[in-house]
């Protein structure tokens, strides 16, 4: 949705699809390498307006990139009083949400005009409670019923609005996440969701070469695959879909024949017979190690860590553990300017015989549903790392066991993805 060719490709799709009814676009992003993305210019206008900064110039960037896309759709349409609107609400300290969603609104504007289609405002029917969160069932019953009265529609992604009307935004990406809400109130029979890549591949390309695609997968596997990094699908975009039993379509608006990746409750049977289905992982990870004598005697032992890491706003990522040892795994950057606080409160909660934090690891994620039945897969991706001279620091594997995810040094990220891959690569 960069410019107006992406416009007229999308228009495209949805007028040759007559099972297409509701669309949910995104904010412009970028045209070309060095480009700039709608949103963040949009941010870039929120920071210069906190110091009383001028916003025109950056602003006019931002008018002139919807002023393009309208002329080069050959549309007579105009935005400039909902422009003048925007500026002077950010002018006098519109909140950093708000900003931040006139990307997508705009960008919906102009495609249901192009489109002939309703639009209708994300704020006025998706809702946040009191706390920030999203209140799924308040946005399912009013967007059903408004969705009940429009055959075709276009609603924009990103956003939604709080009790006290004020906009509220989901995490970047968002807008995936509004196409799921939208497909759940519409009782749709499939959520399409249109990107630049023809569905999941089994691992990175910029780390495996020419990795293989994923013609389907399960709400369980993608669900582990997105949060380990693979960035193709919002992971939270699951949930709405995933409840109400609707299979994800992810397909390439560039390359409209391409099948994609069809995403699913269940697959009962497949001619497809791999162990896995993808690998994924992150970098930035620090453990936390701490070790004490009789540990698993303890009654409240981990209660106690745990509370020391929820009250300073740490999100844990695993918690592997021994008789007398446990380590909190989590991502290094939710330590920044917390570490010594931690690392005393922990010391004072359990007064462990040792306690250590090291940086610089990685989490790599195994994930397939076939590997519950398939003897020796944990052998085969130990060794794999092994036979490339990688250590592992860390193992875990849920109790679902369609994932194993072990801990490497971020040096060793990319060559143990790159094993694992290879040893499954069938």
């Amino acid at each position: 949705m960069a410019d107006a060719e992406q416009m007229k490709k999308v228009a495209a799709i949805v007028k040759a699809d007559p099972a297409c009814h509701y669309v949910i676009p995104s904010a412009p992003g970028k045209r070309f390498s060095g480009d700039d993305k709608v949103t963040d210019l949009l941010y870039r206008c929120y920071e210069l307006s906190k110091t009383e900064e001028d916003i025109s110039e950056v602003f006019e960037i931002i008018k002139n990139r919807y002023r393009d896309i309208i002329k080069g759709l050959g549309m007579d349409y105009s935005l400039e009083e909902e422009f003048a609107k925007i500026e002077m609400s950010i002018v006098n300290h519109a909140g950093r949400d708000y900003v931040a969603s006139r990307g997508e609104y705009l960008n919906g504007r102009i495609l249901a005009n192009y489109l002939g289609f309703k639009f209708i405002d994300a704020a006025k029917c998706i809702f946040f409670k009191e706390n920030g969160t999203f209140d799924a069932e308040a946005t399912n019953e009013s967007l059903a019923a408004r969705l009940a009265n429009y055959e075709h529609a276009v609603i924009p992604g990103f956003y939604g609005s709080m009790p006290n009307g004020t906009i509220k935004t989901f995490s970047r990406g968002g807008s995936d996440i509004t196409g799921a809400i939208v497909a759940r109130a519409a009782r749709a029979d499939l959520y399409e969701n249109w990107t630049d890549v023809s569905g999941f591949l089994m691992a990175d390309p910029r780390i495996v070469n020419d990795p293989k695609p994923i013609d389907v997968i399960t709400y369980r596997e993608l669900r582990e695959l997105a949060y380990m990094g693979a960035t193709v699908l919002h992971d939270e975009s699951i949930f709405p879909v995933r409840h109400a039993g609707i299979p994800i379509n992810i397909r390439n608006t560039n390359d409209p024949s391409a099948k994609g990746t069809m995403i699913v409750p269940n697959i009962k049977d497949s001619a497809d017979k791999s162990v896995i289905t993808g690998i994924a992982g992150k970098t930035g990870i620090s453990i936390i190690s701490l070790e004490k004598d009789m540990m698993n005697a303890e009654l409240g032992f981990g209660r106690r860590v745990l509370q020391v890491i929820e009250e300073n706003g740490i999100s844990f990522e695993h918690l592997p553990s021994g008789v007398d040892t446990l380590s909190i795994v989590l991502h290094t950057a939710a330590m920044e300017g917390k570490r010594e606080k931690v690392l005393a409160e922990l010391r004072h909660a359990v007064s462990p015989d040792a306690l250590t934090i090291e940086d610089g690891y990685a989490l790599i994620a195994v994930v397939g549903r076939r590997m519950v039945a398939a003897k020796g897969t944990a052998q085969r991706v130990f060794r794999a790392v092994a036979d490339a001279d990688i250590n592992i620091k860390m193992i875990d594997q849920g109790s679902s066991e369609i994932d194993i995810i072990i801990g490497v040094r971020e040096c060793d990220y990319k060559p143990a993805i790159n094993a694992i891959y290879k040893e499954f690569d069938v």
